[in-house]
């Protein structure tokens, strides 16, 4: 059946209005916590690409001199923070410490993380403590602090990061499952109440990915075989193939998004 004209009128309307640019980062400026190796890293790397400056909060100088020269390389600045982010007051002290070097801050990428893998019999609470401090509580806390900025300037891009255990039990990790689940939930109550001064909040579930975290699993052949046998796509996700998302999501194409929890998993939540 042919469209109407008016329909063909209603979609060039849409195309003059739409503007490649909008997935730019150009002049915006992005806080990354756990940029510094790993994913966080690619999604620091990946957003300076795209135009932002960097600012990288770390707990640790691991991967400095590297993520800084791959930056650079971009021609955008890069400072980095050692810190531990799960001390109180300390959210507040870092969104500051961004603001007084870059003047402003855009994008908050919630990334930094840590899993411990044990039976849930064997279960500690130091571990519970710790995995929880920093998968949950130094998200909420950042969020907030970023949050009371972005309300002032009206604007804003609040990235958390989930995981396959944002839907699912997983096995041998209770505190991280709890976790990924909280962040899920954070998302969802940050981005009802901030979308009111359009800043919108999403979260990235990366699926099975090679990363430092997962070589255990990848090395456990019973675990390797069953996880590859529900992924569609029939293999490990590789770095790269989060750098996508982790732009857009931060970049102006994505404003109407909000409360999303985004799936990068190659199909595996569809089996």
């Amino acid at each position: 059946m042919a469209q109407s004209q008016n329909e063909i009128d209603e979609i060039t309307a849409a195309l003059n209005k739409f503007k490649m640019s909008w997935f730019s980062l150009d002049g915006k400026v992005a806080l990354v916590t756990g940029g510094n190796t790993g994913l966080g890293q690619g999604y620091a790397v990946a957003l300076a690409e795209a135009g932002a400056d960097i600012f990288v909060a770390t707990h640790g100088t691991e991967g400095w001199d590297a993520t800084r020269e791959l930056i650079e390389k971009r021609g955008h600045k890069v400072e980095f923070l050692d810190t531990d982010l799960t001390k109180t007051g300390v959210a507040d002290e870092v969104i500051a410490k961004v603001i007084a070097t870059f003047g402003h801050l855009d994008i908050l990428i919630n990334n930094a993380g840590m899993i411990k893998r044990n039976p849930i019999l064997e279960s500690k609470d130091e571990d519970w403590n710790k995995v929880i401090a920093i998968n949950l509580s130094a998200v909420y806390h950042l969020s907030l602090a970023a949050s009371k900025e972005f309300a002032k300037q009206k604007s804003g891009k609040i990235i958390n990061i989930g995981s396959m255990l944002s839907f699912q039990g997983g096995k041998f990790i209770p505190s991280y499952t709890a976790a990924k689940h909280g962040v899920a939930g954070l998302t969802k109550a940050f981005a009802s109440e901030m979308a009111a001064y359009n800043v919108q909040v999403n979260a990235i579930a990366p699926g099975y990915i090679k990363t430092a975290n997962t070589a255990p699993i990848r090395a456990d052949k019973q675990r390797n075989t069953e996880i590859l046998g529900r992924i569609a796509a029939g293999h490990w996700g590789e770095p790269f193939e989060l750098m996508g998302i982790a732009v857009y999501l931060s970049s102006d194409a994505a404003n109407y998004i909000n409360g999303a929890i985004i799936p990068v998993d190659g199909g595996y939540l569809v089996r």
